[in-house]
Formats: structure tokens, C-alpha cells, sequence
């Protein structure tokens, strides 16, 4: 049973870094275009739950998910994790900008396929 997944890092700021939707049995796009702003609003009022800890830290991970996969996911941002401070590293980056690398989004999407779809 796989369902639906978005993904954002969000900066320092409350702006979103790099966005990501991943569905393993989405046949259209109709859908994922009627949830986009709801699952953007719904990351966004997450926020207020973990105010406290967005001050500790500069950047923050949201996954909304409709399905219940702890390992998969907990395995997910481990590794994007690791690409993202991995890119972060390079010096051509502005931190809190948003990213528009493709090679992220393929990793972003190879992770996915790899750990969210059960």
C-alpha cells in the first residue's frame, strides 16, 4: 500500500527550499495539482508546531504523508540529508535560496522510489 508524499525543506526564513511531491500509483496530474496548496499550507501551519526548534536550527524537513512507513521515512531523510549538506557545500550555493538543481530532484526521486514505495 503506497501513498502520496510531500517533501520540503524549508529555510530559515519560513521559504520553502526545495519542494517535492512523489505518488507511486499517480497516473495524472489532476490531483496532484487540486493538493498542491493544500499540502503547502498544511507544511506551513507545521511550522507553528515546531517553532521552538527552527530557532536552533537554519533549516527544517517536513514530509506530509498519508500513509504510515517510519523506516522508509526516517531512511529517506537521512539520505536526503546527506545530499543536501552535500550541496550546501558547494561554494557556488546562496544559503536559504531555493533550489533548482536537477540532479538534486533525480537523487530526491531516486530516494524516493527507493524507501517510500512498499
Amino acid at each position: 500500500m503506497s501513498g502520496s508524499y510531500y517533501f520540503v525543506i524549508v529555510g530559515q526564513h519560513d521559504n520553502p527550499i526545495f519542494e517535492f511531491e512523489y505518488s507511486p500509483n499517480s497516473k495524472g496530474s489532476d490531483k496532484k495539482d487540486d493538493h498542491r496548496h493544500l499540502n503547502q499550507f498544511i507544511a506551513h501551519a507545521a511550522l507553528d508546531l515546531v517553532d521552538e526548534y527552527v530557532w536552533t536550527s537554519p533549516n527544517i524537513f517536513l514530509m506530509l504523508h498519508d500513509t504510515k512507513n517510519e523506516d522508509g521515512i526516517k531512511t529517506f531523510f537521512s539520505d536526503i540529508y546527506e545530499i543536501f549538506i552535500k550541496y550546501c557545500l558547494n561554494p557556488f550555493y546562496d544559503p536559504g535560496r531555493p533550489i533548482k538543481s536537477t540532479a538534486f530532484e533525480k537523487k530526491a526521486l531516486f530516494l524516493a522510489r527507493r524507501y517510500l514505495t512498499s
